[in-house]
């Protein structure tokens, strides 16, 4: 069994981790979901959410787009970072146990996204 997160903005995929307004917990097993948590975003502030996550047992975060700060707390938890994903959060997690969605590793940049993105 793996729990799967993915940052989203109602059941879509959220384009900022740090800005979602939940995250959808999903719970899977033999590749399919088996279960779904809605957890409201805590609140965003440096280095918190990551942790969060991990400490819910999440194993894999899906994002549109992330600050490298909390691509570096989930590696540091051993949590897979997906970045780059869009559309449907379910739909994402079932490419994903599918094998079919990559991190495209598109890390925000402070000067790009000032603000946005969680650093």
């Amino acid at each position: 069994m793996m729990k799967i997160a993915v940052a989203a903005m109602g059941n879509t995929v959220s384009g900022h981790f740090g800005h979602c307004e939940d995250f959808l917990i999903f719970d899977t097993a033999d590749g399919a979901v088996t279960g779904e948590e809605r957890v409201p975003n805590p609140g965003h502030r440096p280095g918190f959410l990551p942790n969060f996550l991990a400490d819910r047992g999440v194993e894999v975060i899906i994002a549109g787009g992330m600050g490298g700060g909390a691509v570096e707390i989930f590696n540091e938890r051993n949590v897979e970072v997906i970045v780059g994903a869009q559309g449907d959060a379910r739909a994402a997690v079932e490419a994903y146990l599918r094998g079919e969605l990559e991190s495209t590793g598109s890390i925000c940049h402070e000067h790009q996204h000032a603000g946005e993105c969680g650093e």
